[in-house]
């Protein structure tokens, strides 16, 4: 494929991931703004809640799917589902509206992010798959961070609906792109899909957070509808259990729970997930009203936390690869986001912005201690056959636990300022004409109260939102004792080549075992390439002597036949001069001839010799790379296949 048109593919894939990721944390700046606008604060929790269940849930549908009909054509689709959903979002007229269309975006999206990962392993080259493997983790990363300022922005110079029209021409070139540029992918993987699986799970889950949502506040506990929507979950759940154990390609092993390392992995997950959205939700709504800043400036003060985030992911991923260790890193994570989600269930309508932006500094170097960690503690505890299918579980935990988080500290935020406020209501004379009511659906209206009338109602939204701190800390203290039963083992060599994306937001993963050792390999082998590598792998051959430019040639020739010089040099993005005289060195030696005029070469026998020792030693290397995975032939398929694809390739010829 031309350069030109695997840019473009790999712009708009990036494009249509960045949609989808953005859309995680891009509403919640928004959040007060819409609810000013459309009511329904107690329901506030849902359109983050609905876009993530329905993201989540799907993600195993859409990999599988993909694989079985053709990607391409899957993720137009999603591109379709995702613009369709983000149109009603913007034009929803009421928070039921909005809800519904959040999971038909949230579908859309769930295919957006697990089918351009795909695809990159379809247009990319081995040998280039692990740079561009990192530029998608960058793009999770950027949306995690500017995702909630992109959001007030919107607000504060055109409106909410913004937020979600935003992606129709961004999604709308992405889709161009992708139609034209895009070449069908033949290669297809059959599978017997788990429907029954996911449908059980999602609807499960779908139950428990409708029940944690209602609970306590829109119905008592006792209501007949709260306990059907419990008996609901664990009716769903057995028949899970059920399907899982009769499932050919189950959706999430049972087997995986009885692995120590798992088991605690996703409970933990799940608690950082709860606390991470938990906290993304409900803050931007204590700055925008209790001190009255506006959508734009409450994303700068959620900065702090992402820049916690980002920061400790990136120090966790380099101490893991240089020391082996890892157990120590959920461990001290936990303690500190218990201590930071302590810090913010004490702040008031007094507290300085500067004290809360500390506090969420706190937090976000607890998170990002954390995140990016449980996901290599379960790749390093699995066997090869479960590995994917083990990634996979840990994201999903970790986004399930997202979902959880909004929706029970919703509850817990709705009941606390509901009984606050009937408090506050008793002994207060509100001006003529106004409607208590209003405090509740349009939080804002507090701002345009009389100043010492205007106290009091700042003073129950400030509690009311610290309330849900309150209820976090212990729930994250909790994660923090279950981490300590995270198991210690060695590490494996591709585990250590962990994806940062992987480790922020409620990122999906969804591919099978051996794409998962083939990401670790080639971006191991893309970092050793870069480091003198055709020097060592000269001496290991037997070519001493052979400057490393010219092991490199001898490894672009192998098989080629006659190659012209003016087209290796293009290859190898140098001129023909600067390359004459390491060609003149093998040529001399024996391994390269030179036609009659000159301008083409070709190897001699005894450089194809030599051409078939590098490529032997290229294949040992990476067999002991793998080698902690065990004995298994899809893992030397994997190495013969990748060997010859990472030698000779222009991005590492020796300077």
């Amino acid at each position: 494929m031309r350069q030109q048109g695997l840019g473009l593919i790999i712009l708009a894939l990036m494009l249509g991931m960045l949609l989808a990721a953005l859309d995680q944390t891009i509403v919640s700046t928004a959040l007060p703004t819409i609810v000013s606008d459309l009511g329904g604060l107690e329901r506030l929790a849902w359109v983050v809640t609905g876009y993530m269940l329905a993201s989540t849930v799907s993600t195993p549908l859409w990999g599988k799917l993909g694989d079985q009909y053709g990607r391409k054509k899957l993720f137009i689709g999603a591109i379709c589902i995702f613009l369709a959903g983000s149109a009603l979002c913007g034009l929803s007229r009421n928070m039921g509206e909005l809800i519904a269309f959040r999971a038909v975006q949230g579908l859309g999206g769930g295919g957006l992010m697990v089918l351009a990962q795909a695809i990159v392993g379809d247009v990319v080259s081995v040998r280039e798959r692990g740079r561009y493997q990192g530029f998608f983790g960058g793009v999770f990363a950027v949306s995690s961070i500017v995702g909630p300022l992109l959001g007030g922005l919107f607000v504060d110079h055109l409106s909410w609906h913004w937020v979600f029209y935003v992606n129709l021409p961004l999604g709308a070139v992405a889709l161009f792109v992708i139609v034209a540029v895009l070449p069908g992918d033949d290669t297809r993987t059959r599978h017997t899909i788990d429907y029954a699986g996911v449908v059980l799970l999602g609807t499960a889950t779908s139950c428990l957070v409708l029940m944690t949502t209602w609970g306590g506040t829109t119905y008592a506990w006792t209501d007949p509808i709260i306990l059907g929507l419990a008996g609901a979950a664990v009716a769903l759940l057995v028949g899970w259990v059920i399907a899982e154990r009769r499932a050919v390609e189950p959706v999430l092993p049972l087997g995986l729970f009885r692995v120590k390392a798992f088991a605690m992995s996703s409970v933990v997950g799940f608690v950082v997930g709860f606390g991470m959205f938990g906290a993304l939700t409900y803050l931007p709504l204590f700055l925008q009203v209790v001190h009255g800043v506006s959508p734009t400036l409450s994303g700068v003060y959620l900065l702090p936390m992402m820049a916690g985030m980002l920061t400790m992911s990136i120090v966790s991923g380099q101490i893991i690869s240089k020391t082996g260790k890892y157990r120590f890193l959920p461990i001290a994570g936990t303690a500190v986001a218990s201590v930071g989600m302590f810090l913010l269930s004490t702040l008031t309508e007094f507290s300085s912005l500067l004290t809360m932006g500390l506090y969420l500094l706190v937090l976000g170097v607890g998170l990002g201690m954390t995140m990016q960690v449980l996901v290599i503690v379960v790749q390093n505890a699995v066997d090869f056959k479960d590995l994917g299918v083990a990634t996979s579980g840990a994201t999903f935990f970790r986004s399930i636990g997202g979902s959880f988080g909004v929706a029970t500290l919703g509850s817990v935020f709705s009941g606390t300022l509901n009984e606050d406020l009937r408090q506050v209501l008793r002994g207060v004379r509100l001006p003529a004409g106004f409607d208590a009511g209003r405090i509740q659906e349009d939080p804002t209206v507090v701002q345009r109260l009389p100043r010492e009338l205007a106290q009091g109602f700042l003073h129950v939204y400030a509690d009311a939102i610290a309330a849900v701190f309150r209820v976090a800390a212990p729930v994250m203290c909790g994660a923090f004792l279950l981490s300590w039963f995270i198991p210690q083992a060695r590490l494996r060599e591709t585990t250590k080549a962990a994806d940062l994306g992987e480790g922020l937001g409620a990122t999906s993963a969804e591919r099978s075992s051996l794409a998962e050792v083939e990401r670790g390999l080639v971006r191991l082998a893309d970092a050793d390439l870069r480091r003198g590598y055709y020097e060592r792998l000269g001496a290991l051959a037997g070519m001493e002597g052979i400057s490393p430019q010219g092991v490199w040639v001898v490894a672009r020739l192998s098989g080629e036949g006659w190659v012209a010089a003016g087209e290796l040099a293009e290859r190898a993005e140098v001129s023909r001069e600067y390359g004459r005289p390491y060609v003149d060195q093998l040529v001399v030696v024996g391994l390269v001839r030179r036609s009659g005029d000159g301008e083409a070469l070709c190897l001699t026998e005894e450089g194809e010799e030599a051409a078939g020792r590098l490529l032997g030693c290229a294949c040992e290397g990476l067999r002991r790379l793998v080698a902690d995975w065990g004995s298994d032939p899809q893992l030397e398929r994997l190495v013969d296949r990748i060997a010859p694809e990472l030698l000779g390739a222009p991005a590492d010829r020796p300077p």
